[in-house]
């Protein structure tokens, strides 16, 4: 017996599309993003900058759903979970291709989810650590052995490192190892997304044009993407970026900070959009015991007790968010499953505070920094709260000012004291963000230096969970953990705010984060 998933739902079912409103296609779409795009390869990347884009240029086997909770069709139509939980079978598209034009075939599949899966290619191959073996039985079919029950299979298989990519093309690429090859291939890819990279000028412009051979019909039975490209303009400064949108330079903007959410909700030009999402703002602490050979005091859990409770996650969301925000009770959002709270983490308790720095081995204050990123008004808000709240238990706070490639190159080379820092789900399920987060093993939780048995091996038996009552208790006790002992400062959930021109249709971006815009279309004049 199988449990049969046939999806057969069509492809516009994914789109987010404005019913009194027939779409119209051509034209580019002007989009500002507060930081450029690093590496586009899925694989051998963990950048929301390059994710959120990707999912434009790569299609995977499964597409997560609009409001990002269950799986759609993407390049197979359905699939099948065989009765013990240890096979999965999917029917591949008939007849998709590439964007240049090859035949997107079984081969490219088992290739593609093989370098996926392979420990020595990124971060996130556990999502597919189950996986033993992947085989075509026959034409157009993709079977996938398991080594284990696996809870999450079906929703990895919409993860961005799951993509289909072609075998031929990127083994053609210079290098002789796999990041070697990937490096190349990624400067000008061959997808099997909506758009496809036509140019792009690093730090400052993007340009996609629409794939040709891209396998979805739109709602007037052509096929998508409606638009005839897309540009990507990196306009760090959020006041330069609303600025342009204003001033109909851009047609829609990322990462509108939430003071300015009221002023375009009111601008008769303008959609303000906030589309619910998992995002969750907190502060990434490096806990190592010493940093550049000098001793750590963040180090020490009584300092990050007290940390947390000087901070005045009210204050801060009413001032930074304008009271858009919630207080986490998690380090996850409370809208990935499995995630359990019964209240905001660390109540604000000043005295508390106080009294956990006398007990601390540093008394009498110390001084530390905080990586903000420049001209990012959310980030610089945040960070002079915390500088004027932790002031008052004896920590001096600088804020760094510095960009988007500085902040991830010292994030990731353990070099830095503190950041702010958000995340979003790229899948429905607490695995991820639970293996970026707390399990040591994925980058050193967060890049901070934590490490805590007992969540490492909780988290590990997880993975091959299929009891949910079980893997519940298991995802309890992590949170428990980390929740009082973890490396950051947790402060926020909050929606995406993403602005638009009244013309612009279509484009969602779904609550695990992806900007979609193979539905986006403009109104024509």
């Amino acid at each position: 017996m199988t449990i049969l998933r046939t999806m057969a739902v069509s492809a516009t079912a994914l789109l987010a599309a404005t019913p009194l409103l027939a779409q119209e296609r051509g034209g580019t779409l002007t989009y500002g993003r507060y930081a450029d795009s690093l590496f586009l390869d899925p694989v051998l990347n963990d950048a929301n900058v390059d994710i959120w884009i990707l999912s434009n240029m790569y299609d995977t086997l499964l597409l997560p759903s609009e409001d990002g909770s269950g799986v759609e069709p993407g390049l197979a139509t359905g699939y099948e979970v065989s009765e013990d939980g240890m096979t999965v079978t999917l029917t591949m598209r008939e007849d998709i291709m590439f964007s240049d034009g090859s035949p997107i075939t079984t081969d490219d599949v088992i290739w593609s989810l093989d370098r996926a899966r392979n420990p020595d290619n990124g971060i996130w191959n556990f999502l597919l650590a189950s996986v033993s073996e992947v085989t075509s039985p026959e034409d157009g079919m993709i079977r996938i052995s398991l080594s284990q029950p696996d809870p999450a299979i079906i929703p990895a298989l919409t993860v961005f490192n799951s993509a289909i990519m072609p075998q031929a093309a990127f083994e053609a690429a210079d290098g002789e190892t796999d990041a070697e090859k990937a490096e190349a291939f990624a400067q000008n890819p061959v997808g099997s997304g909506a758009f496809v990279l036509e140019s792009w000028d690093r730090g400052s412009e993007m340009h996609l044009v629409r794939n040709e051979y891209y396998w979805a019909d739109g709602e007037d039975g052509e096929k998508l993407p409606y638009l005839d490209a897309i540009t990507f303009e990196v306009i760090p400064d959020d006041a330069t970026r609303i600025l342009r949108l204003q001033s109909g330079e851009l047609d829609g903007a990322e990462m509108i900070p939430f003071a300015r959410v009221q002023e375009l909700q009111n601008d008769p030009n303008i959609t303000m959009e906030l589309f619910p999402s998992t995002y969750v703002h907190y502060i990434t602490m490096n806990v190592r015991d010493e940093i550049g050979g000098e001793d750590n005091p963040l180090s020490d859990p009584l300092v990050r007790e007290a940390m947390n409770y000087a901070t005045n996650k009210e204050a801060i969301i009413q001032t930074v968010t304008f009271g858009v925000g919630t207080p986490m009770e998690s380090y996850m959002s409370m809208a990935t499953p499995l995630a359990s709270g019964d209240g905001p983490l660390y109540p604000y308790d000043l005295e508390r505070a106080q009294e956990l720095m006398a007990q601390s081995g540093y008394p009498d204050g110390f001084s530390t920094s905080i990586l903000a990123l420049a001209g990012n008004q959310d980030d610089i808000g945040i960070s002079t709260a915390l500088q004027q709240m932790w002031g008052q238990i004896g920590i001096d706070l600088e804020i760094q000012q510095v960009d988007n490639a500085t902040r991830t190159e010292e994030y990731r080379n353990g070099t830095f004291d503190m950041r702010v820092a958000g995340w979003t789900n790229d899948i429905a399920d607490p695995g991820q963000i639970t293996s970026y987060f707390a399990y040591s093993p994925t980058i050193d939780a967060l890049h901070s230096g934590w490490m805590n048995e007992e969540v490492d091996s909780l988290f590990e038996a997880s993975q091959s969970e299929i009891d949910v009552a079980t893997r519940t208790e298991q995802y309890a006790r992590i949170q428990e953990i980390f929740n009082t002992t973890g490396p950051i400062v947790p402060l926020y959930e909050t929606p995406y705010p993403v602005a638009l021109q009244n013309d612009v249709h279509g484009f969602v971006q779904i609550p695990l984060g992806n900007n979609i815009f193979r539905g986006a279309w403009i109104e024509q004049e």
